[in-house]
């Protein structure tokens, strides 16, 4: 496969801020890619810059092989955009807004229909875009930047604000468009969904990357102690401490009693030996535990 997307060098400022601050990687042909951060993190620049939509101050960017900035009319059919912020013409039906968006690509209004049942909302073709639901009007958006069938897809937060049942649907229907062979890149803080999503991951904090790979390599570099829950009650402290040995960690909240340890095999043993597995919970590392081990656990407005 090649590469879809190269990016060399990146560098933004806004005054004295380094939005974006020496970023470099590369996207395969048909990969789904993920920038992560927390707020302030540069993801949503540097996707703006990878789209034409932002100069950069210095750096270079390839998008199948041409260059976005500035805009590149040989390129802007090849893409699709879905913004962070999605705005609808006004009074205008889910079908009326996706023929509109066709129209300026030269799709026929047939194939814009199409897309609507491709998203899901073929039954809401004739509803008005601001009495769509958010996870409805994150399908019409997203139905919007797919329209033309471009090659490349970019999604910035595409599932924020939804409640769990719509992000669920939303994932499936991105895996379907992936696996249709598109090459989708994603920037999102939710890092459930970029562990589900992504074959690959870029975490990004001030400005700069700070690892990438996939989800599942990222998550085993991490030294993170395995967390064992049981209800409070069934193991006495003392006893739960003397079974988990020195190295654990061993706390009672009153609800669960908990143990870390770098040794789950044999705590599991032992707790089998005594007949206690049942209804303990075992947690392993997650790209949550790296994300906060990189990046910190401070609240960011």
């Amino acid at each position: 496969m090649g590469q879809t997307i190269v990016v060399r060098d990146l560098h933004k400022r806004y005054g004295d801020v380094h939005a974006v601050d020496g970023v470099s990687f590369f996207v395969e042909e048909g990969e789904f890619f993920g920038i992560l951060g927390p707020n302030g993190a540069g993801k949503t620049t540097t996707l703006e810059i990878i789209e034409g939509l932002r100069q950069a101050d210095a750096g270079t960017v390839e998008v199948l092989g041409l260059s976005p900035w500035p805009r590149n009319p040989r390129l802007l059919p090849r893409i699709g955009v879905q913004l962070q912020a999605s705005s609808f013409f006004e009074r205008l039906t889910a079908r009326e807004q996706i023929r509109t968006f066709a129209s300026l690509y030269g799709v026929p209004p047939a194939k814009a229909d199409e897309m609507l049942a491709v998203v899901g909302l073929e039954d809401k073709a004739g509803t008005r875009a601001e009495q769509l639901s958010g996870g409805q009007s994150q399908r019409l958006s997203i139905a919007c930047a797919l329209v033309h069938d471009p090659e490349v897809l970019f999604l910035d937060e595409p599932s924020a604000a939804l409640d769990p049942q719509a992000r669920r649907n939303l994932w499936d229907l991105l895996r379907s468009i992936n696996k249709a062979g598109r090459t989708v890149v994603l920037t999102t803080h939710y890092m459930d969904e970029a562990e589900s999503l992504c074959d690959r991951v870029a975490i990004m904090d001030n400005g700069r990357i700070l690892e990438l790979g996939p989800p599942a390599t990222l998550v085993r570099g991490l030294d993170s102690a395995t967390h064992i829950s049981l209800e409070t009650g069934t193991l006495a402290l003392a006893d739960a401490r003397e079974l988990a040995g020195p190295e654990a960690a061993v706390e009672d909240d009153g609800v669960s009693l908990k143990i870390a340890t770098h040794a789950p095999a044999t705590v599991l043993t032992a707790l089998a030996e005594r007949n206690l597995l049942t209804g303990i919970q075992v947690r392993g590392a997650t790209l949550e535990d790296v994300f906060l081990n990189l990046t910190g656990r401070e609240y960011r407005a």
